[in-house]
């Protein structure tokens, strides 16, 4: 089975979007199946150093990059031109995004050579998302990006809520809901045990106005003026809107904790293993995600996080008293912050419980629903099934 993802970027400054699709080529791969991408070179205003229109390796898998004009919507003639000639070539297409030109043209591609597709929104369907410049996505929707949903073999949601909010919204196409994973070296590692801990509170993600970083650094500010709590640090890592990330920094340095926040670059790897491994809390007071990846591979590690009803996967977190879930108030974020740093006792709880609510996650069990799937979905459109 030879399968093409399309996703607008896969440069780590996008967050999530980009590292899961890897995650989900390498477990295909693991399965037998044949995984490419398709995608472009953008990387906010510079471009990723690769080799543009011929196949490469990009993180041990190959990839196709091609030049894209303009950030918001990525336009690249040159990847339609090469989906509308090769797209032929594969079994079925899994496309990453909604609102963007590799998606449309993707679409396009395959309707015309009769090539089944699901599509991954990425929380795009959310009503808070399509409040975002909403005149622009009605006028998508009731054009290019209407058709690409409404002719879709299937929708891939990765949450239940993710599901429910794009009800209305993303057509009758057969859904399914199958989630991100977690690498296995984080399910594997030693825990560090929660006494041992840094008293520090960890955000990893994408520099976005989206993230809401402006809350939690304001609530930080307020509950560590309470007895108790001087010792405590907030560490922001990630990258983005360069200006987002000016806008938060001299917030920073406008309150009694100032010498307490500190900025980290965007860390992989072993880096952010460990920078996770050693924080007491993670917190992600987003107003939308359509998952919460950094949250999860913070329940891998044991930490427990404090997250808002925006993030999707919220919900399930604070069932399994894996975490916090918080107004998205300053008010309300300060009162669940305030609570978790007084009480290590239950830190050291949920802790445990994060942990355990983590191993339900896996690649490898979500390239075994995702390939499952696509054999059902390329039986259903093969022509001996027609008609049957």
């Amino acid at each position: 089975m030879r399968v093409l993802h399309v996703i607008p970027s896969v440069a780590p400054r996008y967050g999530g979007p980009s590292y899961a699709v890897a995650g989900y080529c390498r477990a295909l791969a693991a399965r037998g199946i044949d995984p490419v991408i398709a995608t472009t070179n953008a990387d906010g205003d510079g471009v990723l150093p690769v080799p543009t229109g011929r196949a490469t390796e990009y993180q041990g898998l190959e990839t196709w990059f091609f030049p894209r004009h303009g950030e918001a919507f990525k336009y690249s003639p040159m990847l339609a031109r090469w989906l509308r000639a090769c797209v032929h070539e594969f079994d079925l297409v899994h496309i990453h995004a909604v609102f963007s030109h590799s998606s449309v043209a993707a679409g396009r591609a395959c309707r015309a050579r009769r090539v089944p597709y699901i599509v991954r929104p990425l929380g795009s369907l959310d009503p808070w998302s399509l409040s975002r410049q909403a005149w622009k996505k009605r006028l998508l929707m009731s054009s290019a990006v209407g058709t690409l949903l409404s002719r879709a073999a299937g929708m891939h949601y990765t949450t239940e809520d993710e599901r429910r909010l794009a009800q209305g919204v993303a057509g009758n196409a057969p859904s399914k809901v199958i989630p991100l994973g977690v690498d296995d070296a984080l399910l594997a590692a030693e825990v560090v045990p929660a006494p041992a801990r840094q008293t520090r509170v960890l955000a990893l993600c994408r520099f976005h106005p989206k993230k809401q970083l402006e809350l939690l650094i304001q609530s930080f500010h307020d509950v560590t003026r309470a007895p108790g709590l001087a010792g405590w640090t907030l560490v922001i890592a990630g990258s983005g809107d360069a200006a987002y990330a000016e806008k938060l920094k001299q917030l920073a340095q406008k309150g009694p904790a100032a010498a307490r926040i500190t900025f980290h670059a965007w860390v992989e790897g072993e880096a952010k293993a460990k920078l996770l491994r050693e924080s007491a809390l993670f917190a992600a007071p987003s107003h939308q995600e359509n998952f919460g990846l950094g949250a999860l591979e913070a329940l891998a590690c044991g930490v427990p996080v404090i997250l808002t009803p925006g993030v999707n996967i919220a919900t399930e977190v604070a069932e399994a008293s894996a975490g916090w879930l918080a107004d998205a108030t300053a008010d309300g974020l300060g009162d669940v912050l305030r609570r978790a740093m007084l009480d290590q006792a239950d830190r050291v709880r949920r802790s445990a419980n994060a942990r355990q609510f983590a191993q339900g996650y896996s690649w490898d069990r979500a390239a075994m629903a995702l390939s499952q799937w696509y054999s059902d979905i390329i039986f259903a459109a093969s022509p001996a099934t027609e008609g049957c």
